[in-house]
């Protein structure tokens, strides 16, 4: 039975597929930014009323909150339980030894995770399947649980899981074997797919779901009021969205601002508002000083998702220069409210931006420069901004058919399940199945 049909044969009954979803990406009132696309993408599906769901989000162990400890004390802040959107969250904690953290990762989250899953068991939730994000730690670590639950599981890859991550041996080898195990896996773009079947995983299991947009929530602003809501001058503006680490690529719009408009540069009074938070902002601040652009440089720290809709229409384009992505959502944010991008062809994104309408694109190989990107810019202006039209454009991702995917995926998963059990072929809970060399 395909997955459509497996749908079909669902929504024909009553009861809701029953799913734990399990990922250390994952929102938290300590850390509510945090893996908010994973979030995200469980409310849609929780809005079809065909799934019922809890969360466990294991956190990694810290022994302190004292604020001077950082990230790592957002942490030790997370609570043990919580309701998310009417969802009921656990963070149970596990613990990673420095150096060697990477390589135990999955057996020490497994481990820190199982006591939580037994609980929520206890409590009458014995869900049908595992639906796991980002493949390492957290995928390998499903694969562990599942083999030892008995249950089937499910595992989306996100992007650096698959294309940085698996560079190392031990890591690739694990995602390997988890893939094998995986009844699925779910890659939120081709080009993703691509890369976890080039790892060794089988390519008939491997499903393209793509993260979709709230278009209701992120919706076109008339850019004057947005800008006076800002506090912004009326002044040609562009925009970088993302964490303010170096693959991010937010020095490159930077050194885009400071080109001379006769070397290719935009106009002397474009600004540049980068909106995001993390370990290079310092460094990021000096490189504008220094290139004499500092004053038309604004850093907006991280931004909740409510009023990013404002940042976004006040921007006439937003630059991302990320040197590797999976699925970069900030896209579909920025589309579907209008504006237009210029992004490097890495990852999803010629996926996501495959009109010209929705931008343009600057070659990922050889690296590329600020002028690149200036060319690309000067391009999309030349040729006219339609901000209605980017919109309409954007309407083509909403998230109903991911939503539909998903639960024809897990039908689909619990129908074979179920058929082999009837058949008899189906191996004794907890022990290991057929689909991959132990670990």
């Amino acid at each position: 039975m395909n997955s459509y049909a497996a749908y079909a044969a669902h929504a024909a009954t009553a009861a809701p597929i029953r799913t734990l979803l399990f990922s250390t990406l994952y929102p938290s009132s300590a850390r509510p930014g945090h893996g908010i696309f994973v979030e995200t993408r469980l409310r849609e599906l929780l809005g079809s009323g065909e799934v019922e769901t809890r969360v466990v989000a294991p956190v990694p162990w810290f022994c302190s909150t004292h604020p001077r400890f950082g990230d790592y004390a957002r942490l030790a802040a997370t609570p043990a339980r919580e309701t998310r959107h009417g969802i009921d969250v656990r963070h149970p904690r596990y613990f990673l030894p420095p150096k060697v953290g990477m390589q135990i990762a999955p057996f020490a989250l497994a481990a820190g995770a199982l006591p939580a899953i037994r609980r929520l068991q206890r409590e009458g939730f014995d869900f049908d399947l595992i639906d796991a994000h980002y493949y390492y730690p957290d995928g390998v670590a499903a694969a562990l649980l599942a083999r030892h639950l008995g249950k089937p599981f499910v595992v989306t890859a996100r992007g650096s899981d698959i294309n940085l991550i698996a560079r190392h041996a031990v890591p690739r080898r694990l995602m390997r074997w988890a893939a094998g195990r995986a009844a699925a896996s779910i890659c939120v773009s081709a080009a993703l797919r691509d890369a976890l079947a080039g790892i060794g995983a089988e390519r008939a299991k491997l499903r393209v779901l793509r993260n979709g947009v709230d278009l209701a929530r992120f919706a076109p602003l008339p850019p004057a009021s947005a800008r006076a809501e800002l506090g912004w001058p009326a002044a040609p503006t562009l925009l970088s969205v993302g964490n303010l680490v170096e693959n991010k690529g937010h020095h490159l719009a930077i050194e885009l601002l400071a080109l001379p408009a006769g070397a290719g540069g935009p106009a002397p009074d474009t600004r540049l508002a980068i909106v995001g938070d993390g370990p290079e902002r310092a460094a990021l601040a000096a490189l504008a000083q220094r290139l004499g652009v500092a004053s038309r440089v604004v850093f907006a720290g991280p931004v909740a998702q409510a009023r990013l809709p404002a940042y976004y229409s006040a921007a006439d384009v937003l630059i991302l220069a990320s040197s590797r992505e999976g699925w970069p959502n900030v896209l579909l944010e920025a589309m579907a409210c209008g504006t237009p991008v210029v992004a490097t062809a890495v990852g999803g994104v010629p996926e996501a931006v495959a009109a010209p309408v929705a931008g343009r694109l600057v070659p990922a190989s050889p690296a590329p420069s600020a002028a690149a990107f200036a060319a690309a810019l000067a391009d999309l202006r030349r040729a006219g901004i339609d901000r209605a039209a980017v919109r309409r454009y954007a309407e083509g991702f909403g998230w109903a058919e991911t939503t539909q995917g998903q639960i024809a995926l897990f039908a689909e998963v619990l129908g074979e399940r179920r058929r082999a059990a009837d058949a008899g072929a189906c191996g004794a809970p907890g022990l290991p199945q057929a689909g991959g060399e132990a670990p």
